[in-house]
């Protein structure tokens, strides 16, 4: 199903999908109120959803098909607009798997990319299990944080904090920065595999989510403690020795860019001992070596528990290579960071 209020945008989207052969377009309509009166009878496996729309906008349309038909919907979204990056961000938060760009006339020399982009997301999201959300569980009752692993070998007192997901991680990312204390006493470097044009928007908006002030990285800049730096889509970002933040082009992984396994590898190699390294929701298995290195290096390593992840790829793959000292639900991730970050010792 595609919603979308422009007739030109929609008949784009149209064309783009009905070339396609895996896919049948079952509607396209103009606004949600239509969507929301449609999709119980044609039942879409994928929705494309616009999200400035007239009358009930995209983020609501988005929180109601959630909450009556759970589907997979993926946003469509003009990059540049601002108001429209803070709805898509929180549409992924709604329960939104991911976000593209909006396609442009098919003269323009961005038209194929941006084609193939949309229709790649709408066949991998359509397979997507979601689940019925009655609202982002902001509410929900405190989940215990279970002891932490028995003592094994000794761990730095914290100064490196490395986070990384995929699909389903801008609210994962959120929900583990809401948890950190507005004096953590580590940088923070997050990974999060979303198209180029959305990241300097993505990093606005868990800015305004987090205590902590949120940025994209910079190459050559030194990481300050009590910041979180978001890596931007087109290069992978790696620390080296004393906090300076690389970025780079050039890729040993280039399934993915960011790449969390070149995240992780690169503090493997610059203080294992006093870095912690999370790997959540994600489709793949980007993240799983590299944490497994950091895990043998001296570094407390975590990957998030399948009862709370969106997509069980990246941290499943942790889990059967034993990356992690700890598979911890989301919402316990957060407070065990806090905890490792205000003990003078921790346990690797």
């Amino acid at each position: 199903m595609i919603v979308e209020d422009s007739l030109v945008v929609r008949q784009l989207l149209s064309h783009i999908v009905g070339r396609d052969p895996r896919f049948v377009l079952a509607s396209a309509v103009a606004s949600a109120e239509e969507a929301l009166a449609e999709i119980g009878r044609v039942k879409p496996d994928v929705i494309s959803m616009d999200i400035r729309l007239p009358g009930i906008d995209g983020l609501e349309a988005t929180r109601r098909i959630m909450s009556e038909h759970p589907t997979p919907i993926v946003v469509i979204a003009d990059s540049v607009e601002d108001a429209s990056l803070k709805i898509s961000m929180n549409a992924l938060r709604a329960g939104a798997l991911s976000v593209v760009e909006k396609p442009v006339g098919v003269a323009s020399s961005a038209y194929e990319r941006i084609a193939e982009t949309i229709t790649t997301q709408l066949f991998i999201m359509s397979s997507v299990p979601v689940i019925r959300r009655r609202a982002f569980a902001t509410d929900a009752p405190a989940v215990p944080l279970p002891p932490p692993p028995a003592p094994r070998a000794a761990f730095a007192k914290l100064s490196y904090l490395a986070l990384a997901a995929s699909t389903g991680g801008p609210p994962a990312l959120a929900k583990v920065l809401e948890a950190l204390p507005s004096d953590f006493p580590g940088a923070v470097f997050v990974v999060q595999h979303m198209g180029t044009a959305f990241m300097e928007g993505f990093a606005g908006w868990l800015d305004g989510l987090s205590p902590l002030p949120v940025m994209l990285a910079t190459d050559g800049e030194v990481a300050q403690p009590g910041r979180a730096y978001v890596a931007p889509g087109d290069r992978h970002l790696a620390i080296e020795a004393g906090g300076v933040m690389r970025l780079v082009s050039g890729s040993t992984a280039p399934t993915q860019r960011p790449s969390a396994n070149i995240l992780f590898e690169s503090l493997a190699r610059a203080a294992p001992s006093h870095t912690a390294g999370v790997l959540l929701t994600g489709m793949g298995e980007d993240g799983a070596h590299g944490l497994l290195e950091l895990r043998r290096a001296g570094g407390y390593t975590i990957a998030e528990h399948q009862s709370s992840a969106v997509v069980y790829g990246m941290p499943a793959a942790a889990v059967r290579l034993k990356a992690a000292r700890e598979v911890l639900p989301l919402d316990a991730i957060g407070p065990r960071v806090a905890q490792l970050a205000s003990s003078k010792r921790a346990e690797a």
